[in-house]
């Protein structure tokens, strides 16, 4: 190999580029095909002494001796059953600093070019560690539709994750939330794809900064987006499974959340394991390169998922066929795959291949050089750690979503917020579980962390002026006793240590979990039991019943919604969950979330989906009504009054207006302006899709004027076909405060766009 391939011959003005190409020039073919190999499991790379301090094992040595180097390493601080780290044996966050540098060191010193490995850490809502801030999962981040408070707590993340060292963080932010079947739906955020495109965009730039930014001053980390592409489309909402879909699902669906992200100048995506119509993600060529690189232009490196190059072998036929058909499609780097090991065989085989080397190695090595790890100049980092806490805390209060909130039998105020001077008391299957409210993909809290719903809420009522007590759901006589009960129902991602565990780290045979990787299920409801156990109540309680329900899915909650007087929802908060649910109870503060999902009626009728191109109510006989809730559904405690709607063209936008005023009282008026749009009239059935949304929030009292400016062509879609003679023509439908109001759009043959008349 010299340096006259055309891959380092194209490198072009990037100073990062051009360095890369300078460093591989030196490289022999096994170190640069080393480069492009992800091949051991981090927490196996170090070990602790007899006397406390770490070194690195004898495997990680091998390893970097094989390739003269290493290409990445994941998961070194990654703490969790799967790992079998815990607070034990794991790297405590004071040591993770130390720990990272020694692994480079030896790595750097190991490499005839001083090339550092890329370290890679989980963190899909915050670093998966020992002791590292935990964000609300994604579906909690959907439901606060504030794509900016987001944009502060990634990028809060980041800096603790480059102050220990880490170069490469893993984010969910792809996928779209389908079918709630799937197990990992708790890792979208949501159904809607400009919701998870504007999420995504807040991801890389609070992680990288403008332009990264934050790369170049050593303050941020690069980011690896997965999963790329379609992965919450599977057939069924089995993980990983074919995603049955046409070039136009899969591009108004699927792709805008990773054209934001590549747009925004994201440094990783990682290719799914599904299959997009028979072709699996990691040897779609047209994806990954024709699509990503060509139309796109992304520069950076794509990823494969964890095993997913080894699994194709059978179809191509061997370890050496998976590795070269991934190669060649576009992915640059493994992930603990073997057959990436074998690329020298595969060159062998076919010469042709050593460009696709080439080509793959100058990218892992310009993302190097973009971390820092190029050169003998040491790698910059920030000096201090923000308060992620804080921030995940507002998250987890701007996600609750109450979706019910009525006067009990006999009274007339509304069950929430718990009226003072009562005896209530809190019980249900989740009262005193905390880690039912963390998600997957998190290290174990420390103890002086675990506060669960019951704990907050009976520690701070009484400031409230309210009596809280735990009670078994069971014990009839305390519940009747009561002046009220808050049931704590939902599922969990718990993993235990006893589980077990499939080659990628999936959940695999039993488990107490019912969300998570590799827990997908046949009927999203409620685990067994729970809803007999909110009916016992409800038949034995004198006063209201609050339901709370913890989920990482889109559960079937009609009955939860009719054996109580208040339901709140609460996408997995986080490890401040506790504290603010029980804030949100005792009206410390109101809950704001609104559903970035349909809510199902009954499991029979799944999937149901907001943008729908025909509706499903009123086509099952057994069930007329499959919805029990829509995208941008939810109540707080203030009200709002909306005096008037308008719609008007400006330049090459619509704008949305609306005449708000807050009710009098005790709270501010909060709600979402959300618009959506179907364009009328063309060839194809279209959608109505969600095309622009703006947070609501005013004092007691007060009154503004809101707007909302959509691109004409967000609306009108211009990229679809018409029918002969046909001008463009959408209904665009505003909703505000449970009230809807719908205008017709049209633009003629001349350009011009006019807007009729509303009609609520």
């Amino acid at each position: 190999m010299t340096d006259e391939s055309p891959a380092v011959r194209g490198t072009g003005t990037d100073p990062a580029r051009r360095r890369a190409a300078e460093v591989m020039a030196g490289m022999s073919l096994r170190e640069r095909v080393g480069q492009l190999n992800q091949r051991l499991l981090g927490w196996q790379a170090v070990e602790r002494t007899a006397h406390g301090s770490w070194r690195t094992t004898d495997l990680l040595r091998e390893e970097v001796d094989r390739w003269g180097g290493l290409g990445a390493l994941y998961g070194l601080f990654r703490a969790d059953a799967w790992s079998g780290r815990g607070w034990a044996d794991g790297i405590r966050p004071q040591e993770r600093a130390e720990v990272a540098a020694l692994v480079v060191e030896e790595v750097r010193a190991a490499s005839g070019q001083d090339v550092g490995p890329l370290l890679v850490e989980e963190a899909p809502h915050g670093h998966q560690a020992l002791g590292a801030e935990l964000l609300p999962v994604n579906l909690a981040v959907g439901a606060t539709w504030d794509a900016e408070l987001y944009r502060q707590a990634c990028a809060a993340v980041a800096t603790s994750l480059r102050a220990d060292g880490v170069h490469l963080a893993l984010l969910s932010t792809l996928d779209l939330l389908q079918d709630p079947r799937w197990g990992r739906s708790e890792e979208c955020y949501g159904e809607v794809p400009a919701l998870a495109a504007r999420m995504t965009e807040a991801a890389v730039v609070g992680m990288q900064g403008h332009d990264r930014s934050r790369l170049a001053d050593g303050t941020g980390v690069g980011v690896v987006l997965k999963h790329f592409a379609a992965q919450g489309a599977g057939t069924g909402g089995r993980n990983g499974h074919s995603a049955a879909l046409g070039p136009r699902d899969l591009s108004d669906l699927h792709l805008p959340a990773a054209r934001a992200g590549v747009a925004a100048g994201a440094l990783g995506l990682m290719a799914a394991y599904n299959d997009i119509d028979g072709v699996p993600c990691v040897a779609n060529r047209a994806l990954l390169t024709d699509l990503l690189r060509g139309e796109w232009g992304f520069d950076g490196l794509v990823m494969a998922d964890g095993l997913a190059v080894d699994r194709i072998a059978e179809q191509v036929g061997d370890l050496v066929a998976a590795a070269a058909t991934a190669l060649h499609a576009g992915v640059d780097l493994s992930l603990w795959d073997r057959s990436f090991t074998m690329l020298e065989e595969a060159v062998a085989q076919a010469p042709d291949l050593s460009r696709a080397v080439d080509e793959a190695c100058l990218r892992v090595l310009t993302v190097k050089a973009r971390s820092g790890l190029l050169g003998p100049v040491g790698e910059a980092r920030p000096s201090a750690r923000p308060a992620t806490g804080d921030l995940s805390l507002a998250i987890a209060a701007r996600s609750v979503v109450l979706l019910r909130n009525e006067p009990a039998a006999g009274t007339d105020l509304p069950a929430l917020p718990l009226a003072p001077g009562g005896r209530w008391v809190v019980t249900g299957p989740r009262a005193d579980d905390v880690d039912a409210m963390l998600g997957d993909y998190v290290a174990p809290l420390a103890p002086d962390r675990r506060a669960s719903v019951a704990d907050a809420l009976t520690g701070s009522a009484a400031v409230h002026g309210v009596v809280v007590e735990r009670a078994d759901a069971e014990d009839v006589a305390a519940v009747a006793a009561a002046d009220g009960v808050v049931v704590v129902l939902g599922g969990s991602s718990h993993r235990a240590y006893t589980d077990e565990f499939a080659d990628n780290g999936a959940n695999a045979g039993q488990t107490a979990a019912d969300c998570g990787e590799g827990v997908d299920i046949a009927s999203p409801v409620l685990p067994a039991g729970q809803v007999e156990t909110l009916a016992a109540v409800r038949a034995a309680a004198r006063g209201p019943v609050v339901a709370v329900v913890l989920a990482g899915r889109p559960y079937v909650l009609t009955d939860v919604v009719a054996h109580s007087d208040a339901t709140l929802l609460a996408f997995y908060p986080g490890p401040g969950g506790g504290r603010v649910l029980a804030d949100l109870l005792l009206g410390e503060r109101q809950p704001v979330g609104r559903l970035p999902v349909t809510l199902p009626a009954h499991p029979g009728a799944l999937p149901v989906r907001d943008d729908e191109r025909m509706p499903a109510e009123g086509v099952y006989r057994d069930v007329p009504e499959p919805v029990l809730a829509r995208v941008g559904d939810g109540i707080g405690y203030g009200g709002l009054d909306v005096h008037g709607v308008g719609l008007t063209v400006s330049g090459e936008d619509l704008v949305v207006e609306a005449d708000v005023r807050a009710a009098a009282g005790d709270w501010d008026g909060e709600g979402l302006l959300l618009v959506r749009s179907r364009r009328v009239g063309g060839l194809d059935w279209a959608r109505s899709v969600v095309v622009g949304w703006e947070r609501v929030s005013l004092a007691p009292g007060d009154g503004a004027r809101v707007s909302v400016r959509v691109p004409c062509d967000d609306v009108l879609r211009p990229d679809l076909p018409l029918a002969v003679l046909a001008d463009r023509r959408a209904r665009v439908e505003v909703a505000l405060a449970g009230r809807r109001w719908s205008f017709d759009v049209a633009q003629d043959g001349a350009g011009e766009v006019t807007v009729d008349g509303a009609r609520a």
